[in-house]
């Protein structure tokens, strides 16, 4: 007979907290998260994502129809940078479309599953605010909720982005829509009340029983990121805050129709270095 496994042998479930959590923290939560998490990531996930789409965010805007990164067209031989890539579906759509992409992301475990779909994308496993790339080595960078939700420090990471961008270049990224803080991360009709200033920066923190931090968000507002991407050495030249579609009723954590109706879940940040 199998042994049974007893509920005091499961891992405790982490304390979620708002609590500092600096650089070093952050990162090393966030990669271990990742790794943790990648395979039920992509089981619960993959299919929406697909193999070879770029999806900005939960709402299920399409590159296709946003046009953020240039016309399609315009996008052949141009070299980019995906940045918090997962399994590389963003970077699998910018080779079909004649794109040069290099698919970084600080998970091994997501770099694992862009292996085992395949296709010919480099892949780079780094942190955001170290980039292991020559000054001006890029075109584009682009982050589809792949980075500046899980940093502390943003304007590393946009000096970092600009420094690989040549002149001109565009860097574009989606994350949590600031006003989504001062709500409950719920689906339904519990997330529509306000519990939670949007003022306070605190990061969210999960932490295991000694203390230690395993997961890490950091929310900045509207302004606070308006300030980090022109401190960056960015012009700001778009926000995109995506509508809900009609045929998206998935609920994907926090993300519902519902809530998609009312208040809006992404931002998408264009910026043209300076």
């Amino acid at each position: 007979m199998e042994p049974i496994i007893q509920e005091s042998a499961l891992p405790p479930e982490p304390e979620a907290t708002r609590r500092d959590a600096d650089v070093t923290e952050s990162s090393r939560a966030n990669r271990g998260w990742w790794d943790r998490n990648a395979d039920e990531y992509q089981i619960e996930h993959g299919t929406f994502l697909g193999d070879d789409r770029f999806v900005w965010g939960p709402e299920g805007l399409d590159e296709v129809e946003a046009e953020l990164l240039g016309p399609p067209e315009e996008l052949k031989g141009k070299d980019v940078l995906e940045i918090g890539s997962g399994a590389a579906q963003c970077s699998r759509w910018l080779v079909a479309q004649g794109a040069r992409p290099v698919a970084l992301d600080l998970s091994h475990r997501q770099l694992q599953h862009a292996l085992r779909i395949g296709g010919n994308v480099p892949l780079v496993q780094a942190d955001a605010g170290v980039l292991p790339f020559k000054d001006g080595s890029f075109d584009l960078v682009c982050s589809a909720y792949g980075v500046m939700p899980f940093v502390a420090d943003p304007v590393q990471v946009l000096k970092e982005v600009r420094r690989v961008l040549r002149p001109g270049g565009r860097f574009v990224f989606s994350a949590t829509h600031p006003i989504r803080w001062a709500f409950p991360d719920e689906p339904g009709p519990e997330g529509l009340s306000v519990a939670a200033s949007y003022f306070d920066r605190t990061p969210y923190v999960e932490q295991d029983d000694e203390g230690n931090a395993v997961y890490v968000e950091h929310h900045r507002t509207i302004g606070d990121r308006v300030r980090d991407i022109v401190a960056g050495g960015f012009r700001l030249v778009d926000i995109v805050e995506p509508e809900w579609p009609a045929w998206n009723t998935q609920e994907w954590g926090g993300w519902s129709p519902l809530r998609g109706n009312l208040i809006p879940g992404t931002a998408i940040y264009v910026c043209v270095r300076g």
